[in-house]
């Protein structure tokens, strides 16, 4: 396969060994790694969100890890844009960008392009929250596909973020945001990308995902998580809602056992990695999937 002047992307649920499968392949193709991974961008969580080992980062160049402050919002349009520099900065050097993560919503940006929406002020935020917790999202989703038929069919009903979105949208700017989708140009053409998807079986990631989270709490996941809630970051901001700052408070605080703290972060991962995989399967049909016992095979026929 030729991947000069490509675009490599790298998917997969959390844990399968995405990572190391990237910096393999950036040694063999003079490539170098940026992140695609929602969590891994903020500065505060080096362990807790596994980001690449320093050893790694000193091996292979690595952009956009740890950039962002805890406090700050970011966006898939803040990473889109970023990614278009460095993309285009690695190009310059004769190197092959391979993007690499496990936030689904990130690859799409890049593939299909930024979509731009009007800024949707805060009031009429608020007053669509407030009014899908009055209704409850059984309700809300209801008024929201009388309000904008186009969502039907495109938004699972129990999904309260995205319902949210749409509502406010269609609200604000009295076009449907799958209209607005239409409208989006990507910045790059679909044949520069090379689509890889580490396509692991569910009781083998089941095991990864418990090994990693013990490996976590063994090499500072704790203190991490101390020096984070002296920080007193709002709720409401993404970081916080990073697995296992929850279940490793309760253990700082003595509420919960070790074996329970790693017991209820290897449960929330494997729901969120379950959620990543059907995220795949429905956005990622053309992406070339391999199994691992295989991606040694393909490093070698490069």
């Amino acid at each position: 396969m030729d991947f000069k002047s490509k675009i490599i992307l790298i998917y997969g649920p959390t844990a399968s060994g995405k990572t190391d499968f990237a910096i393999r392949l950036a040694e063999k193709i003079k490539g170098e790694v940026i992140n695609a991974d929602s969590m891994q961008i903020y500065k505060d969580f080096n362990i807790l969100t596994a980001r690449p080992l320093k050893k790694d980062i000193k091996k292979i160049k690595h952009h956009l890890y740890g950039i962002v402050e805890a406090k700050k919002d970011f966006s898939s349009g803040d990473w889109v844009k970023l990614v278009a520099k460095k993309i285009s900065f690695i190009r310059k050097k004769n190197k092959i960008p391979i993007l690499v993560g496990g936030t689904g919503l990130y690859f799409k940006s890049i593939i299909d392009g930024l979509v731009e929406i009007p800024k949707i002020p805060l009031k009429t935020r608020n007053q669509v929250r407030k009014l899908q917790k009055k209704l409850y999202q059984k309700n809300f989703f209801e008024k929201l596909i009388k309000i904008d038929p186009l969502v039907k069919g495109r938004i699972d009903p129990a999904d309260t973020q995205r319902s949210v979105r749409a509502f406010e949208v269609k609200h604000h700017t009295k076009k449907s945001i799958f209209e607005w989708y239409k409208q989006t140009k990507p910045k790059f053409e679909k044949n520069e990308f090379v689509k890889l998807y580490i396509d692991f079986s569910r009781p083998e990631l089941i095991k990864r995902i418990y090994l990693r989270t013990e490996k976590m709490l063994e090499n500072g996941s704790i203190p991490e998580v101390k020096k984070f809630l002296g920080l007193k970051v709002p709720k409401n901001k993404s970081i916080s809602k990073a697995i296992g700052i929850n279940e490793i408070t309760n253990l700082i605080k003595n509420r919960l056992t070790k074996d329970q703290v790693i017991e209820k972060i290897s449960i929330k991962t494997r729901q969120y990695a379950k959620r990543q995989v059907t995220w795949a399967r429905g956005n990622m049909r053309d992406w070339k999937k391999i199994k691992p016992k295989d991606l040694n095979n393909f490093l070698k026929n490069i």
